[in-house]
C-alpha cells in the first residue's frame, strides 16, 4: 500500500483543525488535514437536533468569517456544520474526509506515521485536534436489566426518541439544564439531578455574558482557581438565550434532586446536597453581577442599571425538602439521560506524549515531551477561551507560528 508523506498532519476537521489548517495557509506551510467522517463530524452525529450555541453569532466565529444568522443570535447545530464547511472551502483547506487514524506511531528518524485503514501517511509534524468531547462518560450504575432506556447526552436527538414516561436527566450543566428544558417543554415528567455548578447571567446591563466575560479579563485566565476542574457551567442560548435558574425550573414543573448517588433494588438514591448546590450557583451568579457593577463604575459607563436581575425566586420545596431515594418504576420514570460529560481518549497515540495523569504534557499545545507533536482543542490549552471556536484561533496561531519557525 502507498505511504503519504507530507510535512504536517493535522488530525481532526472540527474548529481547531480549520482554525491550524489556516495558518499554516498563510504561512505556505505544506499540510493535509484528515477526518474520520466528515468536516465538524461531532456537531452533526453527537449533539441534540435542537442544540444552539451559548455564544451569540457575533462573538462564537474565526475573525475572518461571519455567521449568516443574525449576530445576536445563537447558531444552531446545522448552522455551525455549515459555518465550518465554509470555512474550509473559502480557505482551501486540503481536507481528506473518510480517514480514521487508529495508530500514531514515532519513527526512528522522529517522524510519525499515522495508520490508517486507506493506507499509511508520514510526517514531520502531527497536529491532535480532535477535540474535548472524545469519549462519553456514562456511569455504569443502572444494570441494562432494569429495563430502563439509558443515553448519554451525545447520543440524545428530541424527545420522541424516548420510550414515553418521566425522564430523570443527570447533570445539570449547560447539555443538562437546556435537555430537561426541552423534555419538560413536551410534555414529559421531568426529574434532574443538580450538582455543583456555576450559573452565570445570560446577559446583564444590555451586554452578553460573553462580553462580560471578556471586559473583567476572565477569557484571558491562563490558569484554572482552584476546585474550578471539575464545576460545571450551566448557561443557555436555547429560545433566544436565557440565564439558567434552577429555582425557576422547579417552579416550572421540573423535579430537582442531588447529586446522584447510586442506584440498588430500583432505587435511585441522591446526595442531600441540593440546596446548597443551588445557593452555590446563586452566590457565583450575584459575584458575576457585582464584578460587572464595579466594572461600570470604576469605568465610568453608561450602561442601563438592571436592578430586577438581583432578585432570586423562593427555595423550591423540592430543595428545602430533598429527594433521597427514588423508586423508578412507581415515579414512571422508563429514561435516563446521562449529560455527565467527556472524558479524552488518545489511545491512538501509541508513544509517551503524558503526564502522569494521563493528558497531554505540552505548553500551549507543543508537546513538552514529543518534538513535532502538538494539540489544539482542548480546554484550558493556554486560557480559558481555548476550548471554543473564536478562543482557539489565538492558540492556533501559536501552534503554526512554532511549526513554521522549526
Amino acid at each position: 500500500m502507498a505511504v503519504d508523506r507530507v510535512e504536517t498532519l493535522i488530525i481532526g476537521a472540527g474548529q481547531a483543525g480549520l482554525a491550524v489548517s489556516r495558518h499554516l495557509g498563510k504561512r505556505g506551510k505544506e499540510h493535509l488535514v484528515i477526518e474520520r467522517r466528515r468536516i465538524a463530524e461531532r456537531w452533526r452525529a453527537e449533539r441534540w437536533d435542537s442544540l444552539v450555541a451559548n455564544g451569540p453569532a457575533w462573538h462564537d466565529r474565526f475573525p475572518d468569517l461571519e455567521f449568516k444568522c443574525d449576530g445576536d443570535a445563537f447558531a444552531t447545530r446545522d448552522e455551525i456544520v455549515q459555518y465550518l464547511e465554509d470555512y474550509a472551502r473559502q480557505n482551501t483547506s486540503p481536507v481528506r474526509t473518510g480517514v480514521e487514524v487508529t495508530a500514531l506511531h514515532r519513527n526512528s528518524d522522529g517522524t510519525f506515521r499515522a495508520e490508517t485503514a486507506q493506507g499509511v501517511i508520514e510526517a514531520k509534524n502531527v497536529v491532535a485536534a480532535t477535540g474535548p468531547f472524545q469519549k462519553p462518560i456514562m456511569p455504569v450504575m443502572v444494570p441494562e436489566s432494569s429495563g430502563i432506556c439509558q443515553v448519554h447526552s451525545a447520543d440524545y436527538r428530541n424527545p420522541a426518541q424516548l420510550p414515553d414516561g418521566a425522564v430523570l436527566v443527570v447533570g445539570a450543566g449547560s447539555s443538562g439544564a437546556q435537555i430537561a428544558g426541552e423534555l419538560q417543554r413536551a410534555g414529559r415528567k421531568v426529574y434532574l439531578s443538580v450538582g455543583p455548578h456555576d450559573r452565570p447571567p445570560r446577559a446583564y446591563r444590555g451586554k452578553d455574558f460573553v462580553w462580560w466575560l471578556g471586559a473583567l479579563g476572565k477569557w484571558n485566565a491562563k490558569t484554572m482557581a482552584p476546585g474550578m476542574e471539575h464545576v460545571t457551567i450551566a448557561v443557555s442560548g436555547a429560545y433566544g438565550g436565557h440565564t439558567v435558574d434552577f429555582r425557576r425550573l422547579a417552579h416550572s414543573c421540573i423535579t430537582l434532586v442531588g447529586r446522584t448517588d447510586g442506584f440498588a433494588d430500583g432505587q435511585m438514591t441522591f446526595v442531600g446536597d441540593l440546596k446548597a448546590n443551588i445557593e452555590r450557583g446563586d452566590a457565583n451568579y450575584l459575584s458575576v453581577l457585582d464584578e460587572a457593577d464595579a466594572h461600570i463604575v470604576a469605568n465610568t459607563l453608561d450602561f442601563p442599571p438592571e436592578p430586577d436581575a438581583r432578585k432570586l425566586e423562593p427555595m423550591p420545596d423540592c430543595a428545602l425538602h430533598p429527594i433521597l431515594s427514588l423508586d423508578l418504576k412507581q415515579a414512571g420514570i422508563t429514561s435516563i439521560i446521562w449529560s455527565t460529560g467527556y472524558a479524552l481518549d488518545f489511545g491512538w497515540i501509541k508513544f509517551d506524549a503524558f503526564d502522569e495523569k494521563g493528558r497531554p504534557a505540552h505548553e500551549r499545545g507543543v508537546s513538552t515531551k514529543v518534538p513535532g507533536l502538538y494539540f489544539l482543542g482542548l480546554p484550558w490549552l493556554s486560557r480559558r477561551a481555548s476550548a471554543f471556536i473564536w478562543g482557539v484561533w489565538v492558540d492556533a496561531e501559536y501552534v503554526a507560528g512554532q511549526i513554521a519557525a522549526h
